[in-house]
């Protein structure tokens, strides 16, 4: 396990905080949505923003010599120092009180809610919970709760080998995704994330670990949420709790489906891996 002394500089870090001012420009909003391969695509100051594509309005904004090894910004400024350097994806909660507007002023407010160390299948983790909330005129329009998980160095076979569990049965929704290196630099591009695994051929497979360009687990969200998009079209979500289940790569598609849950407005929504096991998750809750 990670030893207590470094487990305590990095729990030093809860109740941390920062505020950035943000919005989502028409440009941004039309990168997006083309990148998605909507038909229509142009927005325009004013227009509905997709809940959880808020991201594109505040871009990952740091000097390029505050990057870290791997791309992303080092730690030990706002997120918590850790011994194990290799940062993935593991899920998130968002609840949507109401959509933001572009062109609209809008702040994030980010503040280290938990930290927490567990023992994994590949060696010790560690567990970052930030808690994100999205104002606008009218008070706190999205709240996101995102947690990174760190993990030790990368030992042959800890990265992208472990069997999968089995995915849900009875999709009523269905849809193949072409991992492209292309859609991997856009997506990447629209947030200013620079986190090499998702770009980095020759860092992500020799000291990552992994057998391809990793797929980002916001664009995997994003995908899933456009299955459900277009086959609820009324529908006006409340809430999600997304899972990272397995790592996602640019070898192969996968398919992204769905179901309505065991309850009224309810969704069950998950990503399969080429292989045939459970990837991502996402649970829904909505209005229609």
């Amino acid at each position: 396990m990670i030893d207590e002394k470094s487990l305590d500089e990095a729990r030093a870090w809860i109740g941390r905080s920062q505020s950035l001012e943000g919005v989502v420009t028409p440009f941004a909003a039309s990168c997006m949505a083309a990148t998605l391969n909507w038909d229509n695509y142009e927005f325009k100051n004013g227009d509905e923003v997709p809940f959880v594509w808020y991201r594109v309005g505040f871009p990952e904004l740091s000097p390029l010599r505050a990057c870290g090894r791997d791309g992303h910004p080092a730690l030990g400024e706002f997120m918590p120092p850790s011994p194990l350097p290799r940062r993935m994806y593991g899920g998130t909660t968002m609840t949507f009180n109401r959509p933001i507007k572009v062109g609209e002023p809008i702040t994030k407010t980010m503040s280290i809610a938990d930290v927490k160390a567990k023992e994994g299948r590949s060696g010790d983790l560690m567990f970052v919970t930030v808690r994100q909330e999205i104002t606008d005129k009218d008070g706190i329009a999205i709240t996101d709760d995102r947690t990174q998980i760190y993990r030790g160095e990368a030992v042959e076979g800890s990265s992208g080998n472990h069997k999968a569990a089995e995915p849900p049965l009875g999709a009523e929704w269905s849809k193949e995704v072409e991992p492209s290196p292309v859609l991997l630099f856009r997506f990447s591009a629209l947030t200013m994330n620079s986190h090499r695994i998702h770009y980095d051929r020759d860092y992500v497979t020799e000291v990552e670990g992994y057998p391809g360009l990793v797929f980002n687990g916001g664009l995997t969200m994003i995908m899933l949420l456009e299955l459900f998009r277009e086959n609820k079209p009324n529908a006006t979500l409340k809430r999600i709790k997304v899972m990272a289940r397995s790592a996602l790569h640019d070898d192969a598609p996968f398919t992204v489906n769905g179901k309505e849950g065991d309850t009224p407005g309810t969704a069950n929504l998950w990503a399969v891996n080429p292989s045939g096991g459970l990837a991502y998750t996402v649970d829904a809750e909505y209005d229609e």
